[in-house]
């Protein structure tokens, strides 16, 4: 099993901090978060609002820094961590420039880019950009094929539903295939993962109680989609006290990479200098470091 460092909602520059020393103290990875902007006046709903007016539950000063630009920064700061982004909301921007700017990033790391991608929910990202929200689920399950098309290098070309690319090449192209995890739990999110990509992710943490049934609707889908038993990665993120039992018990479940933010339980305050809170956030990673990952057979 695998384990990534989350670091959505931290500054930029803790992210950055925390990514190098996740490295060094045995994360396998760390996953990044999506979004163009935060809205002031936002009419959409998030999914998984606790709120009754379906507000998010992050400050509207959140930093959101783009993933591809992050990652290709962070690839030449680390060595062996592969970057995950849970969710990349693809079909808010064009296919080109997405086959453009994940390509570049996967040369630029190595190979070290691993593309989770969703729908979103955000109708007034996809307004700003002039992408069609209603049409978004179909038109990145198009998307999908065509981004694999795209890297392969050569001339190729895609001619499709949504999208209409002409014979090209695009270069630098990545020199092995960029893993593609489908994120979400609806029934048309699960089939996208089951059917077109490489792996499934988790829509955030859940009670060891709600990931068995998760991971079972995700063998049903992988089953209707002829798919049960080939390679297919797992990522889930748990509310539960960091146990090594714990995730032994969904390694054997055939999970193989589990979402951790030790960061999140640093006590920190508003009075704390920004290099206090970074302090705090790095020890509570080394915490996790020596009391599970050093105790996982991985």
């Amino acid at each position: 099993m695998r384990f990534h460092q989350a670091v959505a909602f931290l500054p930029t520059s803790e992210i950055v901090a925390l990514a190098g020393a996740s490295e060094e103290l045995g994360y396998d990875g760390v996953y990044l978060s999506d979004h163009l902007f935060n809205a002031r006046d936002l009419r959409s709903r998030y999914a998984y609002s606790t709120s009754p007016d379906g507000s998010p539950y992050w400050a509207k000063e959140t930093e959101w820094p783009d993933p591809m630009v992050l990652i290709s920064h962070l690839a030449a700061l680390t060595s062996g961590i592969v970057f995950t982004t849970g969710i990349y909301v693809a079909p808010v921007r064009d296919l080109v420039t997405v086959a453009k700017t994940v390509g570049t990033a996967a040369v630029l790391s190595a190979n070290r880019v691993r593309l989770g991608v969703g729908v979103g929910w955000c109708a007034e990202e996809y307004a700003a950009t002039g992408q069609d929200f209603h049409t978004r689920g179909r038109r990145l399950d198009e998307m999908i094929v065509a981004l694999r098309r795209l890297w392969s290098g050569g001339w190729v070309e895609h001619h499709g539903t949504y999208y209409n690319i002409p014979a090209c090449q695009m270069n630098p192209a990545p020199t092995q295939p960029v893993p593609i995890y489908g994120g979400g739990d609806s029934d048309a999110a699960l089939r996208r993962a089951a059917e077109l990509c490489d792996g499934w992710l988790t829509t955030g943490a859940c009670t060891p109680e709600e990931a068995s049934g998760q991971l079972a609707r995700v063998r049903q889908a992988l089953a209707r989609a002829g798919r049960l038993g080939s390679p297919f990665d797992t990522y889930l993120a748990l509310k539960v006290t960091p146990s090594v039992d714990v995730y032994k018990g969904f390694a054997d479940e055939g999970v193989t990479d589990m979402l951790c933010a030790p960061w999140m339980s640093a006590s920190v305050s508003p009075e704390d200098s920004p290099e206090s809170r970074l302090k705090k956030r790095m020890e509570a990673s080394e915490r996790f470091a020596e009391e599970i990952l050093e105790k996982m057979d991985r």
